[in-house]
């Protein structure tokens, strides 16, 4: 039973402005390689995922729910509950020599930190960035979306700061694992199918290079920079630039779209349904200020 600090979060919290923005897709591939730098996290999809067959497969097949323990609602802990048991047989030994289980605390929380961490990147690249009380009221979130899982709070950082030194530390502790290793060879992407079988093999062969080409590049430089010294990464000026120019254009495009289109479809359901139960406008998400406006 979940104490009443735990209860699911609602449509007032930041975390249901940001966490299921479009934008946030962006991120993700930066997202996956943080989690399989870890070497638990690499080893379990080494070894209990179909990740070198299809990659698309694990971020597809999670995504909906991950993003359901936010928005479901009075129904967010059984999401929780459900993604939490999808790993319960995902065990083994690390490339260390290490004996790992995913749902051992450290393990699993590290990847719950690499979704709250990606709200704050996304929002400072592609958005208005988070004030700093909103950064710490967005991690106060982030502590209670964890409890929905019904897993060990014991290695969740106590406050805003010790979690900023708390992901300085791991970020500086990880590793190159076989997941990692796999995805970073340009050749590798030429054999990759399309993320939905839907799609024609003419048009994936005219789209692959921009979206797997894309995707790395997008992760090279939204990665932290100690995490792309570990990959063995560059990056150049003109990187930073073109960067620069896509948040640019993404901040300008994400300003024109309805409501709903700027929200992922798990996210677009929950808004919908606290919407149907009455709450009206009063659940609609603030318009981004920019900066020089506050």
């Amino acid at each position: 039973m979940l104490s009443d600090d735990a209860q699911p979060l609602g449509p007032g919290s930041l975390t249901w402005e940001c966490f299921g923005d479009v934008r946030g897709l962006l991120l993700v591939g930066r997202a996956g390689i943080l989690q399989n730098m870890h070497p638990a996290i690499g080893a379990g999809v080494n070894e209990h995922s179909d990740y070198f067959n299809n990659p698309w497969n694990r971020l597809l097949r999670s995504m909906a729910p991950i993003l359901g323990v936010v928005y479901d609602g009075p129904s967010a802990p059984d999401t929780g509950a459900q993604v939490r048991d999808f790993h319960k047989e995902i065990k083994g030994v690390d490339q260390n020599g290490q004996r790992y289980h995913a749902l051992q605390p450290d393990v699993y929380y590290w990847a719950h930190a690499t979704f709250f961490q990606s709200q704050i990147e996304m929002r400072r690249l592609f958005g208005t960035p988070l004030t700093e009380a909103e950064q710490e009221q967005l991690y106060a979130e982030s502590v209670q979306w964890y409890a929905q899982y019904g897993l060990s709070m014991r290695p969740v950082p106590p406050d805003y700061a010790a979690f900023k030194r708390y992901w300085e530390e791991t970020v500086a502790s990880l590793q190159l694992t076989e997941p990692v290793r796999w995805s970073l060879e340009p050749a590798r992407r030429h054999d990759i199918g399309p993320p939905y079988p839907e799609v024609p093999g003419w048009l994936w062969w005219l789209l692959r290079p921009v979206v797997m080409g894309g995707s790395m590049w997008l992760a090279a430089g939204t990665m932290p920079p100690a995490a792309r010294q570990t990959l063995g990464l560059s990056w150049s000026d003109r990187d930073e630039r073109r960067l620069r120019l896509l948040a640019r254009v993404t901040r300008a495009v994400h300003r024109l779209l309805p409501h709903d289109w700027r929200y992922l479809p798990r996210a677009r359901k929950g808004w919908k349904r606290v919407r149907r139960e009455g709450a009206g406008s009063r659940v609609t998400p603030r318009r981004e200020v920019p900066v020089a406006a506050r």
